[in-house]
């Protein structure tokens, strides 16, 4: 069984053939997805999917490059939906609910023109921390060129932990995320030859400190090409590269990843059918 921990399943890449994907997700070997949202105007859209697929879960956040976008109101908005109001259910006791994200930092981009400013992205940020804080969740990490002012935040506001999404920093920058109970999120950038840094954090990290993720539609893996469309189903050969650098089976790397998955994100085991079997 492997969990693709990070799969925007919503995407627009997927409007024509969306079932067959997660049907062929399933059938190779991909048991649980997380559908993270990134803007106010998607949430909907996750939790119907989770709704339609069974074994999908899903994050709610406002993604650092959607701060622009989005409003002071959408985080009450986000923390309303979490706690539930007269005409909700909170989701807070939902177990496809499962972390607060795709949260985080951007500076990879203008952070003028596209993420709102460097002030904007903190706020919406730290912001959102505090909600997952508030309601005990982890949370699933955007650091793109943003490692260190990441983990400044996180030092400041503790949450339950949660995971680095495509993390490319360093090994020290490495540690410190596991030191507050994260996990490290590898997916296609890991099967590209030229990828030397990223490989050798997948070779040398505590294999209990990483999960596996495919961010389809993005990140497609050195097969598909750097302009392909990435799919959950792609996590199969993903871990056996994993499996691979590591001089390990691919089972193995199956049952370790999924256990940290299940660790870090611990609703997900609720999604398991029959959860002993899985665990």
């Amino acid at each position: 069984m492997l969990i693709d921990t990070h799969c925007h399943l919503d995407a627009s890449e997927f409007d024509a053939d969306r079932s067959t994907v997660a049907k062929l997700a399933l059938q190779q070997a991909v048991k649980l997805i997380v559908i993270p949202a990134v803007i106010r105007s998607n949430f909907s859209a996750v939790q119907t999917l989770a709704q339609e697929y069974p074994y999908c879960a899903y994050a709610l956040g406002i993604h650092p490059l959607y701060v622009n976008q989005s409003q002071d109101a959408d985080l009450l908005y986000l923390r309303n939906v979490i706690q539930g109001t007269a005409s909700q259910d909170a989701l807070v006791t939902n177990n496809q609910f499962v972390a607060i994200g795709e949260i985080g930092l951007d500076f990879f981009v203008d952070a003028a023109i596209h993420g709102g400013g460097r002030e904007r992205q903190e706020y919406f940020f730290s912001e959102q921390l505090k909600i997952a804080r508030e309601f005990d969740l982890p949370v699933i990490l955007h650091v793109r060129k943003s490692v260190d002012d990441v983990l400044k935040h996180l030092r400041r506001i503790k949450v339950s932990g949660g995971i680095a999404h495509a993390f490319n920093g360093s090994f020290q920058q490495a540690n410190e995320f596991i030191k507050l109970g994260f996990k490290l999120g590898f997916g296609g950038a890991m099967t590209y030859p030229r990828a030397l840094k990223i490989r050798e954090l997948a070779t040398i990290l505590p294999l209990e400190a990483i999960v596996l993720e495919t961010d389809s539609p993005d990140i497609a893996p050195e097969w598909l090409g750097h302009h392909g469309r990435n799919s959950p189903h792609e996590l199969l050969r993903i871990s056996e590269v994993l499996a691979h650098l590591r001089g390990l089976n691919s089972a193995q790397v199956a049952d370790i990843t999924t256990k940290n998955a299940l660790q870090v994100l611990p609703k997900l085991a609720q999604l398991c059918t029959p959860p002993q079997v899985l665990l």
